[in-house]
């Protein structure tokens, strides 16, 4: 009765095992991301959305949402469940440069929204790898070369388009539904699907200095010593990426990503030190400012196997990019089990996302800066991933600071079946925001139907 009303009413595409498209549907940018899901519903509108959360609810399938499917962990796939997947139709970008907003579906990519933005002298705060869902890392938080300026993604975020649980169509902002709209900045996808996010946009120029350089591992020290020099001082303009990892064929390698809104000229005058170190390579160049998010994509192949993992760094960079560490990196690479493993450490500029107050949203912005260890690998075994899981919480722990950024964590999936938390993992993440996302989850989601990431249980009655 509900499997046949539901196909009749859906407007979208279903797929299920028996259809030719099944395998590619169920696959994530991640090979060990990927889960056998009973149905992928393709919505084309939320009225779409609204009728697959109903039917899973009747059937008792456990819902996923999948935009970009950018998730190491699993949290947009669903073993024997039900994918609202917003990536075939809701993935529309649109712009109004006299406004300077733009309208982003749900299930769109960051290429997306970079490439139609600044063909009118436009930008937003959008990540740092380009075929990222805009969805996941929105409602996580987000951050992006922009965040010096503009702060994080959700800083951004003027409306939203969700459906929730009960199947209601709502509109969150400021003035509209404020408790939802305060809980998916930063409290993912606890609260209904998102179907449509309005983002501010800024004037941003065409072409800045940005690229790769790779330095010898015994450039470690000197370059965390001008870190400590450098960041303190940071400007909303600039932003490093700092890697402990290895060069295509194998050969330990550290990685500094510049970043600089401007012109090549000043850019290289504003990083000179570093580049008075003698990189073996320099890749750094004036380019157009869409490509600045396509620098990163040779460590983040689809279909590879991955492991991620976050940290908090400390104020004072020595304290993690250190000898100490690059020679772990470099040791755990050199078992060769896994075709490489990267530690990044992300210096960019802070002042914008403290300046927000931190009752604002969910999203903790009193955080030094993250780290992420990405470890990636062929032919996926539990051995792999087991050795991958290991070795990341140990860099983690090496981390003054510790554990951070939730879009970064690999425990995304970490519920054996819908209706179930783990609230002390939750509260952790979430700290003094838990209470009162909470209290949104009762109002929007008590029956917890949306339980993939981080979940939240909702306050007693």
């Amino acid at each position: 009765m509900y499997s046949s009303a539901f196909h009749s009413t859906f407007s979208g595409d279903i797929v299920t095992p028996s259809d030719p498209s099944y395998k590619d549907s169920c696959a994530r940018w991640a090979a060990n991301a990927s889960r056998p899901a009973k149905m992928i519903a393709y919505a084309k509108t939320p009225e779409d959305v609204a009728l697959a959360i109903k039917y899973a609810k009747a059937t008792g399938l456990r819902i996923a949402v999948h935009g970009g499917g950018h998730s190491a962990a699993g949290a947009s796939s669903s073993e024997g469940g039900l994918v609202i997947d917003l990536s075939r139709y809701l993935n529309t970008v649109s712009i109004d440069p006299d406004k300077k907003v733009a309208y982003v579906g749900g299930g769109a990519t960051w290429k997306s929204v970079d490439y139609a933005a600044i063909e009118h002298g436009l930008a937003t705060v959008a990540g740092t790898v380009n075929h990222t869902g805009v969805g996941g890392l929105a409602v996580g938080g987000g951050f992006g070369w922009l965040s010096g300026a503009h702060g994080l993604v959700i800083d951004n975020l003027m409306q939203a388009t969700v459906v929730t649980a009960d199947g209601s169509i709502r509109i969150a902002s400021e003035t509209n539904n404020p408790d939802l709209f305060y809980g998916i900045r930063g409290g993912g996808s606890n609260f209904g699907v998102v179907t449509e996010f309005v983002l501010k946009l800024h004037p941003q120029r065409r072409t800045v200095f940005a690229g790769i350089t790779i330095f010898l591992p015994e450039k470690c020290t000197e370059i965390a010593n001008l870190f400590d020099e450098w960041y303190p001082n940071i400007k909303e303009n600039e932003a490093v990426f700092a890697a402990m990892s290895q060069t295509p064929d194998g050969m330990p390698c550290i990685i500094l990503l510049f970043f600089f809104n401007g012109s090549e000229a000043d850019g290289r005058e504003n990083f000179k030190k570093f580049f008075e170190l003698g990189p073996i390579v320099d890749g750094c160049k004036e380019r157009p400012y869409e490509e600045c998010n396509e620098l990163l994509l040779s460590i983040a192949t689809p279909g590879k196997n991955y492991y991620m993992k976050g940290g908090v760094l400390s104020p004072t960079p020595s304290l993690d990019f250190n000898m100490t560490k690059m020679n772990r990196v470099t040791e755990f690479f050199k078992a060769g089990h896994h075709n490489y493993v990267t530690f990044i450490h992300e210096y960019i500029p802070l002042q914008k996302i403290k300046s927000v107050s931190s009752s604002a949203t969910p999203y903790p912005r009193e955080c030094n800066g993250n780290a992420v260890i990405v470890i990636q690998w062929d032919n996926d075994t539990p051995e792999k991933t087991a050795a991958a899981r290991e070795f990341s919480h140990e860099l983690i722990k090496m981390l003054p600071e510790g554990e951070g950024y939730s879009n970064y964590s690999p425990d995304s999936d970490t519920l054996p079946k819908a209706g179930s938390v783990a609230p002390n993992k939750s509260r952790a993440m979430f700290g003094e925001h838990y209470d009162r996302l909470q209290s949104v989850k009762r109002e929007y989601d008590p029956g917890m139907v949306f339980n993939k990431w981080f979940a939240i249980a909702p306050a007693a009655a």
